[in-house]
């Protein structure tokens, strides 16, 4: 820049100056607004990976693929005969249909079927009611009982999922010693927890197995804890709920215990044994006698 005689900047040079400056701001501002660009960019490729990542992540960690069931279980429920003896049955294979059991038609007998959740207050009432009046009929031969456990109560557990953990320990001993089912299935409901507590825990469980003489104690404690079953009671319980109850007269499944006796739907009291009682009376005919001579236990199917 060159001044005149006088010492001043010319106003044209002033011009010329002026306008390299503002060029200069204005490349300096393009370069500003290339950075930023890029950095919102940036910003929103990260978010979008982010968003997949945790989509990806809820998916992976709440989808539960389908799961084989225990043995002894093929039907979704456990077979009990006379002396509440397994009826074995091999394992469903992951993702295969259950086979409804055929009903005992012995001249008669008793074919009943339970449809019970672990910390149902009311299927504890029945059970207290009327257990002892079915173990009678199941020890003299008299009876053939399908119990079949599911979990509709997992929210009121207070997180722990009890309904679920008590379902896959009835299938762990289904699996591995189905002639302690019962023993098992009678102690779960005499320690049977509150509704809106955690429930029992893991450990608890196992002891219960272990006071029910079960075999192979090691091998199923390690299937409560690690939950071997879940997806099968997952899944057995979306079948009865969605598919409903096979060999009944059952057209909704509307919550539990639901108790079937040769097809025909309990609907009485559960705290009244006289009712029950009447109702399997009425069930089996008039060729049912309580103090029936031993059946003989079903086969498998």
């Amino acid at each position: 820049m060159s001044y005149g005689s006088d010492g001043r900047v010319s106003k044209n040079e002033r011009r010329e100056a002026a306008r390299d400056k503002a060029r200069e701001r204005r490349e300096e501002q393009k370069k500003k607004d290339r950075r930023s660009k890029l950095y919102l960019q940036g910003g929103i490729i990260l978010g979008v990976l982010a968003f997949v990542a945790i989509v990806a992540f809820v998916v992976v960690t709440t989808i539960t693929p389908p799961g084989p069931g225990p043995l002894n279980m093929r039907s979704d429920g456990i077979r009990l005969g006379q002396g509440a003896v397994a009826i074995h049955t091999p394992a469903r294979s992951s993702g295969e249909a259950p086979i409804p059991s055929k009903p005992n038609t012995t001249p008669g007998a008793i074919d009943m079927q339970l449809y019970v959740d672990y910390l149902c207050p009311f299927c504890g009432q029945f059970e207290a009611t009327n257990g002892d009046y079915i173990t009678g009929m199941l020890q003299n031969g008299g009876a053939t009982v399908e119990i079949h456990p599911i979990a509709i109560l997992d929210p009121n557990s207070q997180g722990t999922k009890y309904s679920t953990r008590a379902a896959n320990a009835t299938a762990c001993v289904a699996n591995y010693s189905p002639n302690e089912f019962y023993a098992f299935h009678n102690l779960l409901f005499a320690n049977q927890p509150q509704e809106q507590t955690p429930g029992l825990t893991d450990d608890q469980l196992i002891a219960l197995t272990k006071q029910a003489q079960v075999k192979s104690a090691g091998t199923i404690a390690t299937c409560i804890r690690d939950q071997k079953f879940k997806a099968w009671v997952k899944d057995a319980t979306t079948r009865v709920k969605t598919d409903g109850i096979p060999n009944a007269d059952v057209s909704n499944f509307t919550g539990t215990p639901t108790v079937i006796v040769n097809g025909i739907k309990y609907t009485g009291p559960g705290d009244d044994a006289e009712a029950f009682k009447t109702f399997v009376i009425h069930a089996a005919g008039q060729t049912f006698n309580e103090n029936t001579t031993p059946t003989p236990t079903p086969t498998s199917n």
